[in-house]
């Protein structure tokens, strides 16, 4: 598998699979293991990805084997608020607050993420260029003022070089710390709906905010480096508007509409001479 040029996390997690059948049936004998995925208490999602593993062995054995079909249950993603993520990263350390804003900001993979080198980053022009995973388009990602600052301090306190990886983790440890670090705000705030959200709760705000915003779905597919624009539609269904909050400011100037417009709002109407403007909480 690493000679065809799969990913170290794709390898690992066919070793997991392959190891957990063989403790309930034969490898070598596949209607024994075709028995037990179709048997198995699990999700049609984890059958396939069983599935998978399995017909890798096969192909390498030279085993006989009709993979069977497991399309994966339909599963409405839950986005979370922008308040449950912001008291996430307010409650976490220096660094993970640092990972977890880069996230929110740019719908970032945690793998992309992991793999990010300080050169990757325009600090002076506020963008970063990922090397985008799971073979999809290129990408540059506009990052905020308040961004820009936590990875430059990040950089110096870390001393870190253009050539150095700006986190030294993989994905699998960023998961688990992030992990650890809701569970621990939900018992202190006795939230349990704050375990319910994922490290990749952060990439679909991402991508629901942008569309909801912009509804420019190509840009949403370039922005999170997409190839098929059905893996993006997801995404334009996500909210329903009508039962949306919204914070509303007023400007009396330019300078003050400069500043609403810099921090996220968008221009609604003019009303006595007062200009009123609003972004979604």
């Amino acid at each position: 598998m690493e000679n065809d040029g799969k990913s170290k996390y794709t390898i690992e997690s066919t070793r997991k699979a392959l190891r957990y059948m063989s403790q309930h049936a034969d490898l070598n004998e596949p209607e024994q293991v075709k028995q037990f995925i179709a048997r198995h208490q699990c999700t049609n999602g984890r059958k396939r990805n069983l599935s998978l593993a399995y017909a890798r062995y096969c192909q390498y054995y030279k085993i006989a084997w009709q993979m069977p079909k497991y399309e994966p249950d339909p599963r409405q993603i839950r986005t979370p608020t922008k308040e449950k993520l912001e008291m996430l990263i307010a409650n976490s350390g220096r660094k993970m607050a640092t990972k977890l804003q880069i996230s929110m900001e740019t719908g970032i993979r945690p793998i992309e993420l992991c793999n990010l080198k300080v050169k990757d980053i325009d600090l002076e022009q506020r963008i970063i260029y990922p090397t985008t995973a799971k073979h999809g388009n290129a990408r540059t990602l506009k990052i905020s003022l308040i961004l820009q600052s936590m990875i430059m301090d990040y950089i110096t306190r870390e001393k870190l070089k253009p050539d150095d990886k700006l986190f030294n983790t993989d994905a699998r440890g960023y998961s688990k710390m992030f992990r650890m670090t809701r569970n621990a705000l939900a018992k202190k705030l006795h939230d349990p709906t704050l375990k319910q959200i994922r490290l990749y709760d952060f990439r679909h705000f991402f991508a629901t905010n942008l569309y909801h915003k912009t509804r420019d779905l190509l840009l949403v597919m370039n922005q999170l480096g997409h190839k098929n624009i059905e893996n993006t539609l997801i995404y334009t269904q996500l909210l329903n508007l009508e039962e949306e909050e919204w914070t509303c400011k007023t400007a009396n100037n330019v300078t003050e509409a400069k500043s609403l417009i810099e921090d996220g709002f968008e221009y609604v109407q003019e009303m006595n001479g007062i200009s009123l403007y609003r972004k979604r909480k």
